[in-house]
């Protein structure tokens, strides 16, 4: 995915609360609801948009579906940065 579809991805104020709820560890939605003021619906719209930007990932277990970060695409959008943002760099 381009870096400016998954930075609008992330600029999104609730999707940014919702990676901090997933910062130490996987959680399910209803653990994530808990910690947002918005509804299933719009929770689950948010999770849409940061799994198809690979930010996330899901696995289900049951009839729960819970969510991590995807260390690895953030390791590449901060080196995408610093190397856009380095003094002399490309």
């Amino acid at each position: 995915m381009p870096l400016s579809q998954t930075l609008a991805a992330l600029a999104d104020p609730n999707r940014q609360k919702i990676l901090e709820c997933l910062r130490k560890s996987e959680l399910p939605v209803s653990e994530i609801a808990k910690n947002l003021n918005i509804t299933l619906a719009t929770l689950s719209h948010h999770l849409d948009i940061l799994r198809r930007s690979n930010l996330v990932s899901s696995r289900r277990e049951g009839r729960q579906i819970f969510y991590q970060i995807n260390l690895s695409v953030v390791e590449e959008i901060l080196e995408a940065l610093t190397k856009m943002f380095k003094p002399g760099g490309n």
